[in-house]
Order: C-alpha cells, then sequence, then structure tokens
C-alpha cells in the first residue's frame, strides 16, 4: 500500500533528508508502556520520538449532574504540560488562575476523540477522565494524547468488564492521532517540533481503526493547499496510523 501511495506521486521518490534522518512517510520511534502508573484503572506511557506523554484513565461511579438518571456514562479528558517539558520553563497553569485557550481546546479533542469510539450506554453511569499530561514535547502532544488515551480507556473499560462491572465492551474501535505536514512543499508524517515550527500546512488527523474519521484539523501556516495535497496529506496520515493502531495493539496485549 505504502509503495502504491509514493509510486502515485514521483516527486516522492526523490532523495530527501530529515533531521533525524527519517523517510517522509516514516514515524518517529513509538513506544506504548501499558500499567505505567500506581494508580488509576488504566494508564499507560507514550514516547513518540522525543515526544512524552503519561495518560492515566480514572472511573468515578457518578455522571455530571446534567447527565444524572440516563443510564448513559461520560469520558472526558485534562491536559496540562510540566513547566519543563519544553526547551524553556512555561509557567504553570494554576498560576494564572485558569486553563489557556490552547490547553482547552486540546483537551477538548481529546474527550471528543475517545467518545466517539464509546458507547455511553453501554458504560452506564459512571464517568471515565482521562488525564494526558506531557512530560516532554517535541511536537504532537495532542496526537500522543489520543493515541494513549484510548490504551488506558481499554484498558480502564477491561477491568470494568473483569469484575462484571459492565455487560459488554463500551468501545466499538480504536481511535488515533496523527501530524501530516508540507514542509518545503513536501508531505511529511508525524512531524517533530522544528518541523513543526517550518510547515507551510500543518494537519492533525484523528481516524478509528475502521478507517473512519473523528476529526480533520488543518491550516495554511504559510502557503495555501491544493486539494491534490490535501488529498495526499490524508492518505499519509492514513498509512501512518496502520502503524499507530498495530503499535495499540501491541500495548493491550502486554
Amino acid at each position: 500500500m505504502r509503495d502504491a501511495f509514493y509510486r502515485a506521486d514521483p516527486d516522492l521518490t526523490l532523495p530527501f533528508q530529515r533531521n533525524d534522518g527519517r523517510a517522509a512517510e516514516q514515524l518517529r520511534p513509538l513506544k506504548i508502556t501499558p500499567n505505567t502508573f500506581g494508580y488509576g484503572e488504566g494508564s499507560c506511557l507514550v514516547e513518540q520520538g522525543n515526544t512524552r506523554v503519561i495518560v492515566v484513565a480514572t472511573i468515578e461511579e457518578r455522571v455530571p449532574r446534567w447527565m444524572q438518571g440516563k443510564g448513559r456514562g461520560w469520558v472526558t479528558a485534562e491536559y496540562a504540560m510540566l513547566p519543563r517539558a519544553t526547551k524553556e520553563r512555561t509557567r504553570r497553569e494554576v498560576q494564572e488562575g485558569k486553563p489557556g485557550g490552547r490547553t482547552v481546546e486540546i483537551q477538548r479533542l481529546i474527550g471528543r476523540s475517545l467518545r466517539a469510539v464509546t458507547d455511553l450506554g453501554a458504560l452506564g453511569e459512571r464517568m471515565v477522565t482521562v488525564d494526558c499530561d506531557v512530560l516532554q514535547a517535541d511536537a504532537g502532544t495532542r496526537c500522543a494524547s489520543i493515541t494513549g488515551g484510548y490504551v488506558a480507556l481499554a484498558l480502564a473499560c477491561r477491568g470494568l468488564l473483569a469484575r462484571r462491572a459492565i455487560k459488554r465492551d463500551p468501545l466499538t474501535a480504536a481511535v488515533a492521532a496523527i501530524s501530516v505536514g508540507l514542509v518545503k512543499e513536501r508531505a511529511l508524517l508525524d512531524l517533530d517540533y522544528s518541523e513543526d515550527g517550518g510547515a507551510d500546512v500543518d494537519f492533525n488527523v484523528v481516524m478509528t481503526d475502521r478507517d473512519a474519521y473523528v476529526e480533520i484539523q488543518g491550516t495554511a501556516e504559510k502557503t495555501p493547499f491544493s486539494p491534490a495535497q490535501l488529498s495526499q496529506l490524508l492518505e499519509l496520515a492514513h498509512l501512518g496510523l496502520t502503524d499507530v493502531f498495530a503499535a495499540q495493539q501491541v500495548a493491550l496485549q502486554t
């Protein structure tokens, strides 16, 4: 499938060197280690290149007030970065009195992505909160959080099934995310920080393992992109996510 994609675009066969030596269509080294946190009903550590995110799922036998009595559960997410997750220290948002706009947008994206593959009725009247804390950031933190969020949520649901708190698995598919972009007119998969900062076009693509899109976030940072380039980026994301889904399955079989 990858060969067919690159034959369709001869330009992608030209010699190209990324900062870390990867091919244009190659993921950064990806490792998902399950059950890495002593507390929480599901957890994992996602290491994608130099980006590292700890993800923990917590189950509570309650739902938000507006959902009480409806027989349905809820999945939500919170996202934060350690002050030295980046090259320069960032001020803790608690010092500002509220989360920043970027943080709110990312945690809503994570929550939407996880709910898209969750049968809330099968979950029952309980809430799962997925905490995503960035230990080190080298771009792609929201994508890594979604990818790890699914693993942590799956482990938490597995525990509910094991103690017969629910009758069936609430998860209807796997979900993961990856970044793609155009850097100097070249379509690249899984951008690192240096590539992300210089990208002409930057996309985050969220998909299920059933080849369905959950969300596509994309913008022309510098130069507008064509329909052909959009199709190329989405196909590249699809190919990359095949490997991400495989990594999730390895983690859940460990």
